[in-house]
């Protein structure tokens, strides 16, 4: 479940809840002195599946040995990415 940040406007006061979002709607209603505030940048995502880290040379190694072994059918190539 996330975990959102709440800041009381009167006391500029914040804290952290864990609930989820259809909870957080109803939690804003019932409490008019709270806004909802963001941190930091929700993490989405696996760094290396989406590019911007590569996995070290010793996985890499272990992939290009799993691709070596399986090439495949004879109508389509290996679908491991071994970087």
């Amino acid at each position: 479940m996330p975990i959102y940040t709440f800041r009381d406007k009167e006391t500029q006061q914040t804290f952290d809840k864990v609930m989820p979002y259809s909870q957080k709607v109803e939690f804003l209603e019932a409490n008019p002195h709270l806004e909802s505030i963001i941190t930091s940048a929700p993490s989405i995502g696996d760094s290396v599946r989406l590019g911007l880290k590569k996995p070290d040379d010793s996985f890499r190694d272990v992939l290009k040995n799993i691709k070596s072994h399986h090439p495949g059918s004879r109508t389509t190539k290996s679908t491991i990415n071994d970087f």
